[in-house]
């Protein structure tokens, strides 16, 4: 084997280890970015960096983006909350009296009158 020979199997293995770094690298990035600014689906971003990466790289970018946003916080206000609540209320309650109609037997006596 020739000193040329060497010089190209060296360079390959070069080659092969640094794109195997990079990989490596690309894989761990958003995970450790998430990580690191208290994602709530730090996880989900691992699980996704690697996915992507093995998949075709192309949502890669995506899972990225992911990393660095953070979910906005759904906020209620106390008026909003009284609200959903009263109607809610209500609602039960009218589901409440029909099943005591029905039970009754009520309902079907009047139901059977329109037909």
């Amino acid at each position: 084997m020739s000193f040329i020979d060497i010089f190209t199997w060296i360079v390959f293995l070069i080659m092969i280890a640094s794109l195997v770094g990079i990989f490596v690298f690309m894989g761990l990035w958003p995970g450790k970015v998430a990580q690191q600014r208290h994602h709530p689906q730090a996880d989900a971003i691992k699980i996704g960096s690697w996915v992507a990466l093995i998949m075709g790289f192309v949502v890669w970018p995506v899972v990225l983006v992911w990393a660095y946003t953070r979910p906005p916080k759904l906020q209620v206000t106390s008026t909003q909350a009284g609200e959903d609540s009263e109607d809610f209320n209500q609602k039960i309650a009218a589901l409440e009296s029909r099943i005591a109609q029905l039970e009754s037997g009520q309902l079907e006596s009047n139901q059977g009158g329109a037909q």
